[in-house]
């Protein structure tokens, strides 16, 4: 698939060395450890805080705003060192759309359609600015423009990725550890690529996050609520976009689909599962991906630890992803999905029904 803006080597500047990458990541890095305590401080005297209930895995109260801090760190990366390239704009004011969405949400506890119009204005502005996926080569038969439809696509990666790390969120560290290990997979992809728009930004994402991480690690001083997850989903959706989409090769849809494995298979089974128990699919449940480990006795800690060696060893596994051999990379792509399919149904995922694989298993006689 392609963007309908590019990027060159020059407009970020290709003689940037890794002295500047280590500027950029020490002053995102800096600015989130240094901001993220005065936020926590804040959080009490106001009384910003997520209060434990039947849906929640703590036990006490704990500041939920820490998601501010992260877009510190990336703000004062952006201004220090005065980024500039195509998109920015659409990406900036999409981006600030998504971040008040987040603080409102956090501060009064948005309704979920109120909370997904956020989202939809949020995901409208890039693609005004031209953001989007144009089109894909499909082997055997040649180039497909999307025309109107690429609009749709375009919204929907975005919107259903900005959800996907929201709804992972429910662990200290979890969704900023998934997030940063996807990035750092994008990140060897942009340095492979020479992209350096994308490389300076990661960077910055990077930067921020590790020093939110400082808190956020169980047990966690404080949460990025909201306006975190939704800020760290929706820049994951464009980066992917003006990175991995940049090209028509049809594996190249699949690269963000596997770094992303873990938030969008619980996302996608978190839909279903709601679906076949005939429930409100925007309706909250206790049935994600880190809850069932937690059920099958895996610790806090563990659980955590676990999501995280799954999203480096899918990370891995992308990288090293036969790009160019259509055949080979479709194969290896079905046999994933099986994977992650066998897994879901396992653990529990799926809530119990819908479980195909586990029947046909059952009723061969294997299990």
């Amino acid at each position: 698939m392609k963007t309908n803006i590019t990027y060159s080597s020059l407009e970020v500047g290709a003689d940037m060395d890794v002295r500047v990458y280590i500027a950029y990541f020490l002053v995102s890095f800096l600015a989130a450890v240094i901001v993220t305590p005065l936020i926590i401080r804040l959080s009490y005297r106001f009384r910003l805080v997520d209060r434990p209930n039947e849906r929640k895995v703590h036990t006490r109260e704990v500041p939920r705003i820490g998601g501010i801090a992260i877009v510190s760190g990336v703000l004062a990366g952006l201004v220090i060192f005065r980024f500039s390239f195509p998109g920015l704009t659409g990406i900036a004011f999409g981006s600030l759309v998504i971040i008040i969405t987040g603080i409102i949400d956090d501060i009064y506890t948005l309704s979920p359609i109120h909370k997904l119009m956020g989202q939809i204005v949020a995901a409208v502005i890039p693609i005004s600015f031209g953001i989007t996926i144009s089109k894909f080569m499909l082997p055997f038969y040649g180039e497909i423009n999307l025309d109107i439809m690429s609009y749709v696509i375009t919204f929907l990666w975005i919107i259903i990725v900005t959800n996907s790390i929201n709804l992972i969120d429910g662990l200290d560290g979890l969704a900023v550890g998934v997030s940063t290990i996807a990035l750092t997979i994008m990140l060897f992809f942009a340095v492979s690529q020479q992209q350096y728009f994308l490389i300076g930004y990661i960077v910055l994402l990077i930067g921020s996050n590790i020093g939110f991480f400082v808190y956020n690690f169980h047990p966690a001083k404080i949460f990025m609520g909201d306006v975190g997850s939704l800020f760290l989903g929706y820049t994951i959706s464009l980066l992917s976009i003006v990175g991995f989409f940049k090209g028509i090769a049809l594996t190249s849809v699949l690269l963000p689909v596997i770094i992303l494995a873990i938030p969008l298979s619980d996302t996608f089974f978190a839909i279903v599962r709601r679906m076949l128990s005939k429930q409100n699919i925007m309706k909250p449940d206790k049935s994600h991906l880190h809850h069932c480990l937690l059920r099958l006795g895996y610790s806090h800690r563990t659980t955590v630890l676990i999501l995280y060696g799954a999203a480096v060893l899918f990370g891995t596994f992308a990288f090293f992803f036969p790009y160019y051999n259509y055949r080979v990379a479709i194969v290896l792509f079905l046999i994933f999905l099986f994977f992650i399919e066998i897994i879901a149904e396992v653990i529990g995922l799926t809530g119990g029904r819908g479980n195909p694989i586990l029947h046909l298993l059952r009723k061969l006689g294997i299990l």
